[in-house]
């Protein structure tokens, strides 16, 4: 006979394994008889604990068998350990213990299941409670197996029957689907029910809102859906209230008396405005039939493209948008994101912008969509990777647009810009590592990065790139630099901007000139065949795939060679990573939405996201001040000495002693930003001459004690930036 047993894993102690750079992440798996259940995960530790209690079906001829693993990041999991417990004598060892004791733990029986490799689990074995309270019958013994005893069906859900086969097993029956399942159901959340429509098909009506949805509600779900609303109607009130003050501010000093007027004017056609229960007032479009909280006369939908710094879009009695450029003092009807006209015959012109407008703008739209408070993400240098990708990964994406407060346990560093300027400066460093096998080199000679197309051999590499699709979004979203660009192709990705045949010889080439030379050449004079077929290499292995349908034998001619040309360009851009690239969009858009970069080209962006590369020394001296120092100082000639013999490798790792990133925005120097805006670069007097050099990341300033001799002054400085690690150093 079969019935349920309750396994309890407690905790383990774990054989220290000194080569485990990252540490053990244990996890315990118990399987008996075709059935496997897991714990949860313990990160960096010898010795877990779960306390986590496990239902399986066993038989008295049964055995559990417990697996110890540790979760790897970038490769399979390893396995620690096998230990096998035997049912009979479990079951013996537990009848013994009864015969001496009556109470009514006496059930249940505690283990160290010891593993040959060393490792140890405390494990407990007892029958598993019943869902009313009591507990089941254990199992029983092979010689004399007792009756079954009849049960009562426990409540259940609306539709649902709990019942017991003729084996002892509970299992349970919905009557509205008609089918069954081993799983009891779990209740609707307050307010919900559950439906069925005429085609038989369950739906979920929510009571309070007045919504229907074809998902099953969780008391999880409708938490985190609470949480999101309640954080939208925040940030819609920030907004209604930036623009109450900045752009309508004739609001302020309308008469009370005369609540109607509105100086906006009336509401275009097929609108209506109303006010909820909280007072809130939103807006109706009966065409559409949705709702939304914007005005649809100022900004329109979240979803539209923002207007230009100081513009606003305003309507004629006729509904007909017209729009005011405050810069100028002038309307137009020429809308400037676009350059179409809202008339029918109207003028059309393209609005143009300077890069600097462009990002000026952008940070501008990043601060209306930014999040009150900080969050905390506490990182350990050796394990980075790891601990940020669990850490971002478990925040809520609008969590990831509040200030961020990196720590680095052991070190004195306060985070006022300066420790998450390094913190993305290193973990780009690692994330895009080509050696992880998720990114490669875009060619021999070119040392941008693209999508690996052998990343699947990770089994989890879609959860990675949806993680560094976050982490890219966080940098353009926090204005910060990573370490190492993408090719110019990924970035057109990023800008939703179409690929073309001249986007190839950024990355290969090679390849662009034979497909050029294909392209300008007869191919039938030559002799050539070729068929729409391409073999590609991945790990050592080569395939062919197949540019069309049957394509292995249609011949390449001249009159469809530009057909041929095009696939085998495409195929060369995207070379079979579309579910990696889909998976680093998702992670990338629910941080910062892609629409919002549309201002900007394949270039512009890069700059954006990597910074400049080359330092410019006459410009570095140009836009760095001096506290108890003079231009003239022997110490500031000595340092400016130092720095003119550096290479521009050396330069960046000052750079970055001083600033916590190498790279510089758009405008050089003079646009250095520090905690509190923009900072330019410092050299303070601070210390005696046996000092080392200090750094203060959040305000871009170099301590640099008073030192006797240009050798002294140059071995300082180099053992500071090649030596030092981390913040609170002395």
């Amino acid at each position: 006979m079969k019935a349920q047993l309750q396994v309890t894993v407690l905790s383990a102690k774990l054989k220290e394994n000194k080569k485990n750079w990252f540490g053990p992440s244990p996890y315990v798996e118990v399987a008996v008889d075709d059935q496997s259940k897991k714990t949860e995960k313990c990160n960096n530790t010898h010795t877990p604990k779960w306390k986590q209690s496990l239902t399986v079906i066993v038989t008295p001829f049964s055995k559990l068998i417990f697996r110890v693993w540790s979760h790897q990041t970038l490769k399979a999991d390893f396995l620690l350990g096998v230990a096998t417990l035997d049912m009979s004598e479990t079951l013996k060892s537990n009848d013994m213990k009864r015969d001496r004791d009556t109470s009514p733990s006496s059930d249940s029986t505690e283990d160290w299941v010891i593993i040959p490799s060393g490792h140890e689990i405390n494990c407990t074995v007892s029958p598993a409670p019943s869902p009313g309270g009591s507990k089941s019958t254990r199992p029983p013994r092979p010689a004399r197996p007792p009756p079954p005893t009849p049960r009562r069906p426990a409540a259940s859900p609306g539709g649902w029957e709990q019942r017991v086969d003729q084996n002892g097993r509970m299992y349970y029956v919905d009557h509205i689907e008609k089918r069954t399942s081993w799983n009891r159901p779990d209740s609707l959340p307050s307010g919900w029910e559950r439906r069925v429509d005429p085609m038989g098909r369950v739906y979920f009506v929510d009571h309070i809102s007045r919504t229907t949805t074809w998902q099953r509600p969780t008391q999880e779900s409708v938490r985190n859906f609470e949480e999101w609303q309640h954080q939208r109607s925040q940030l819609q009130g920030a907004m209604q209230q930036f623009n109450q003050r900045f752009i309508f501010g004739v609001r302020h000093w309308l008469p009370a008396a005369n609540k109607e007027f509105d100086p906006l004017g009336p509401l275009p056609h097929g609108w209506e405005k109303r006010t909820d229960t909280n007072g809130r007032v939103y807006f109706v479009h009966h065409t559409s039939r949705m709702t939304q909280w914007e005005d649809p006369r100022t900004q329109g939908l979240l979803n539209d493209k923002p207007l230009p710094e100081g513009w606003e879009m305003r309507f004629t009695v006729d509904g007909i948008p017209y729009f005011v450029d405050h810069n100028r003092r002038t309307t137009t009807y020429i809308d400037p994101r676009t350059g179409k006209s809202s008339l029918e015959n109207g003028p059309q012109i393209t609005y143009v912008r300077d890069f600097k407008a462009k990002v000026q703008y952008f940070r501008f739209w990043c601060q209306q969509l930014s999040m009150p408070q900080h969050i905390k993400i506490t990182v350990t240098r050796k394990t980075l990777f790891e601990d940020s990708f669990q850490q971002i990964m478990s925040f809520h994406p609008q969590d990831l647009r509040r200030r961020l407060w990196i720590i680095f346990p052991g070190e004195e560093g306060l985070d006022y810009g300066g420790v998450a300027r390094e913190w993305f400066f290193l973990l780009s460093h690692e994330v895009l590592n080509p050696m992880y096998c998720l990114f490669e080199y875009a060619g021999k000679d070119n040392y941008c990065l693209q999508i690996n197309p052998a990343s699947y051999i990770n089994p989890d590499h879609l959860k990675y790139f949806k993680f560094i699709g976050r982490f890219i979004a966080m940098s353009l979203f926090h204005g910060k630099f990573i370490d190492t660009g993408f090719s110019l192709p990924f970035y057109k990705r990023i800008l939703n901007k179409p690929l073309a045949l001249k986007d190839l010889e950024s990355i290969d080439t090679e390849f662009y000139n034979s497909l050029i030379w294909i392209k300008d050449n007869n191919l039938e004079e030559c002799g050539l065949e070729m068929f729409f077929s391409v073999d590609k290499e991945i790990l050592g292995e080569v395939t062919t795939h197949e540019l069309k349908p049957d394509g292995g034998n249609v011949l390449v001619t001249e009159e469809n060679k530009e057909e041929y040309i095009r696939l085998v360009a495409e195929w060369r851009l995207s070379r079979g990573v579309e579910e990696q690239t889909q998976a680093f969009f998702e992670g990338f858009n629910e941080v910062l939405p892609q629409q919002y970069l549309q201002y900007f080209d394949a270039k512009e962006l890069e700059v954006m996201l990597c910074g400049m590369q080359e330092i410019d020394l006459v410009d570095w001296q140009r836009h760095t001040i001096y506290r108890h120092y003079a231009r003239s100082s022997k110490q500031i000639l000595w340092f400016w000495q130092f720095v003119k013999e550096m290479d521009n490798e050396k330069r960046m790792r000052l750079l970055q002693f001083v600033t916590g990133t190498c790279r510089l925005p758009m405008g050089g120097f003079a646009d250095l930003m520090g905690s509190n805006g923009p900072q330019k670069f410092c050299i303070e007097k601070v210390g005696k001459e046996n000092w080392l050099p200090r750094s203060h990341t959040c305000f871009n300033r170099l301590d640099l004690p008073p030192y006797k001799s240009y050798e002294q002054l140059k071995e300082k400085l180099m053992f500071a930036i090649e030596e030092t690690e981390g913040f609170g150093q002395e």
